[in-house]
């Protein structure tokens, strides 16, 4: 079956970075698109970044432009966020997602990223 389960989130301070991973397993991770999405403390879910199947093109939220970058190991069947320059705002339970936009039928449970000093 498909699961996804992202690893990597934690506290970081404001100007900090994180490294988010998702391992994919249970579908042929290389065929398909991939996203990351947010969800904060009573707010929706939000998209965040996208990345076709071969990395060829990849989109960000204008809140995380210049910020994020999502990239992908398809030998690895992973997904990754590196965070850069975090924020408060920032804080929130990351999903990875298969597909482009949220809501995603195939997501993982989540991790938490809190940005506090």
């Amino acid at each position: 079956q498909v699961q996804l389960v992202e690893s990597g989130g934690g506290l970081a301070q404001p100007g900090g970075s994180l490294r988010l991973s998702c391992a994919a397993s249970g579908f042929t991770f290389s065929s398909y698109t991939m996203s990351w999405a947010r969800q904060a403390p009573g707010k929706g879910l939000e998209w965040v970044s996208t990345i076709y199947s071969d990395g060829s093109d990849t989109y960000y939220a204008d809140s995380v432009k210049g910020r994020f970058t999502i990239s992908r190991d398809n030998a690895k069947n992973t997904l990754l966020l590196q965070m850069n320059s975090l924020q408060p705002e920032d804080t929130a339970l990351y999903y990875c997602g298969r597909g482009l936009r949220p809501p995603y039928v195939y997501r993982g449970q989540g991790t938490q990223v809190t940005v506090s000093s």
